[in-house]
């Protein structure tokens, strides 16, 4: 077998089976090593900078060291509330056998994902062409120029019996990469320009050619809304596959609850309301809300929404605020108005600074155990609620038919039924057993709050200040809250004044370097411009306030400026002066966020409204337009580039009412 032929079957048999405040620690005793992300200013690079493993941050001199000493770079990418990220460093990162290998025969270079999404985006779009499932944390290996070979996401340190196979670990892959470089490195090298030409295609949105052909009109509209159709679990709300009889995991998907809104809102489609409000109701008596706490985790494990991967993201607490705020206005259901209270109450007590910035993100493990700061075991349940009478009823309310939900030991409190089934079953008033829960719930919550609490990431990101600021917007306009709007008008103001340059640009990150004044850093993307827009735009909506709108107008012309493709429409995810990699993107997925492109979009047509600015309004259809395509092809990953196709044909009445007489 040629040398070449061996280097891709042993790549593809390894590969197929993979699997503010930041100087505030207690001081510890000098430790055994320390690497270059000891100056860091992320959290997650920092947990690193103590490891055996040395590490290099993104740049020059890592790529130089690569090219000059001719080494394959080993990069790893994560972030830090990501559970198998905290593994992988425990098992590999932070062991001196691995250490040694991968220094000796390896650049390694850490990246975190939240700082720097534009190089997340692309080596995880370079693993999707290799036809590997994605996730953190993302373990690619490159040519020194960076270009790249072959990757996968979690592997273990050692080797692993699946089956009838063996699963390779960590170590083996590390040794057949350096062995295929050693010895085939044209191989290698072919390889690695075969994915670099995938990955630059994919990235490049190689189906634009031809979408003059598709009409911008309302029957795109209604195709993707019937394709979202396809896709509900009609059982527990949500999407997956039926075919798959909805296995897996499940994701809150906003976007896509956003969009259904908006068209439940015009079309009074009954299907369509119901499962958008099945879906918001299963989540808000499932597992993946905290039902002491308030605020949802990051996702489902399974399709009941019961067993969450605990990690609590902001960008998911700021977009189901403005969600469930937006479909209480739409249907009244008081659970919708409790779930927005105690989320945003959460929001306030854990994720916010002093300043009025917000905070990005809290851990799923405490002491290496995922969960375990919200998990219960039947006995730690019975000493927080020593009277039995109130450990019965929390048991009706929380606790399942009394079944252990989590690893065979623990509970993960959830509603037994929906709030009315629950207070019939107890033949009580709905406000009645309200009024008896919440004392207890409070006990529970104190009891809980002596627990050590998991990692929180006091790093404050541009674009999920964007999602905060409109859902506490949208909640103060829908219940008429003025702490709502002022914490809003708070965490806007914070962000126009520390991260925004002299020269009118956003910064996507602020914190702060170990002993260090926080700051604000890197330059802003695509979706820090989309996202912050959108909050100014849904703050002067409720406020009436005009500089919200102003300051939306400026930033949004600057995005056009550094973002926008002036040939052929778009948006490029970094700016045209920022660092050049093998490709660039123009993002358009819109998945647990949307994206920046289709917010974008969204955005124009808003400000062309409320502006009276018809340039934005020509701009977002040219944007539309460019998209179309994509909509026609799979119209259930952009739902918000949907939502913004629905706003441009509402503006057209003429339009609007020809489609409805066909």
């Amino acid at each position: 077998m040629p040398r070449c032929a061996l280097f891709a079957l042993t790549l593809t048999v390894l590969f197929t089976q993979s699997g503010f405040d930041a100087a505030g620690a207690e001081k510890k005793a000098k430790p055994k090593f320390t690497n270059r992300l000891a100056k860091a200013t992320s959290p997650y690079l920092l947990m690193h900078s103590h490891n055996p493993t040395d590490w290099y941050p993104w740049g020059p001199e890592a790529f130089e060291k690569a090219k000059k000493e001719n080494k394959i770079i080993f990069l790893s990418i994560g972030y830090s509330s990501c559970y198998w990220c905290h593994v992988m460093e425990r098992e590999s990162f932070n062991n001196e056998e691995i250490a040694k290998i991968l220094n000796a025969n390896f650049v390694c270079i850490k990246v975190d994902r939240e700082e720097r999404p534009d190089i997340d985006q692309i080596y995880m779009t370079a693993l999707n062409a290799l036809r590997r499932q994605g996730g953190w944390p993302l373990s690619m290996f490159l040519m020194p120029d960076g270009r790249p070979i072959i990757g996968g996401t979690y592997w273990p340190p050692e080797d692993k019996k699946v089956d009838d196979d063996t699963a390779p670990g960590f170590k083996t892959i590390l040794a057949a990469v350096r062995d295929a470089y050693k010895d085939d490195p044209k191989a290698v090298e072919a390889q690695a320009e075969k994915i670099s030409t995938i990955t630059t295609r994919a990235l490049e949105n190689a189906l634009v050619p031809g979408l003059a052909l598709v009409a911008l009109d309302r029957d795109l509209v209604e195709r993707i809304v019937e394709e979202l159709k396809d896709e509900f679990d009609p059982d527990h709300g949500g999407f997956g596959s039926p075919e798959r009889k909805f296995k897996g995991t499940k994701f809150p998907m906003p976007p896509r609850l956003d969009f259904l809104l908006q068209v439940a809102a015009r079309t009074k489609d009954k299907k369509v309301l119901r499962h958008l409000m099945l879906t918001l109701d299963r989540m808000a008596i499932g597992g993946i809300y905290d039902q002491l706490g308030g605020g949802f985790h990051r996702y489902s494990t399974e399709r009941t929404w019961t067993v969450p991967h605990f990690e609590k993201m902001l960008y998911d607490n700021g977009q189901l605020v403005e969600v469930y705020a937006k479909a209480y206005r739409l249907t009244k259901q008081p659970l919708y108005r409790r779930v927005v209270v105690e989320t945003l109450a959460y929001i306030d007590r854990e994720m916010t600074s002093p300043e009025g910035a917000f905070y990005s993100s809290q851990d799923a493990e405490t002491h290496h155990e995922e969960g375990r700061n919200y998990v219960w075991t039947p006995k730690e349940l019975a000493d927080a609620l020593p009277n039995k009478e109130e450990l019965d009823f929390i048991k009706k309310v929380y606790v399942p038919e009394n079944k252990l939900n989590f690893e065979g030991k623990y509970h993960i409190l959830r509603w037994s039924k929906m709030p009315d089934e629950t207070a019939a079953s107890l033949r009580m008033k709905e406000d009645e057993m309200f009024a008896k829960l919440e004392p207890i719930r409070k006990r529970l919550f104190d009891a809980r709050e002596k627990r050590d609490k998991p990692f929180l990431n006091k790093i404050a990101l541009t674009a999920w200040t964007g999602h905060m600021i409109a859902g506490y917007a949208e909640a103060g306009r829908t219940f008429n809250e003025s702490k709502y709007l002022k914490a809003a008008e708070k965490a806007a103001a914070f962000v126009l004044k520390h991260q925004v340059t002299k020269d009118g640009r956003l910064l996507r990150t602020y914190g702060a370097a170990p002993g260090q004044q926080p700051k604000a850093a890197v330059a802003g993307y695509l979706e820090d411009y989309a996202f912050l827009v959108h909050g100014l735009l849904t703050l002067h909506e409720a406020t009436k306030d005009k500089q919200w709108l102003d300051h939306a107008r400026k930033l949004t012309d600057t995005m056009l400026e550094f973002h926008g493709d002036k040939k052929i429409g778009g948006y490029f995810f970094t700016a045209h002066d920022a660092e050049k990699f093998f490709a660039r993107s123009k993002d358009q997925h819109d998945g647990v966020q949307t994206s920046g492109n289709s917010m974008a979009t969204r955005n124009l047509l808003r400000l062309a409204k409320l502006s009276g600015d018809a340039k934005y309004e020509k701009e977002a259809e040219r944007t539309l337009r460019f998209f179309a395509g994509s909509m026609k092809n799979y119209g259930p990953g952009l739902v918000t580039m949907a939502q913004a196709l629905d706003l441009f044909v509402e503006a057209r009445p003429v339009e609007s009412k020809k489609l409805e007489k066909k």
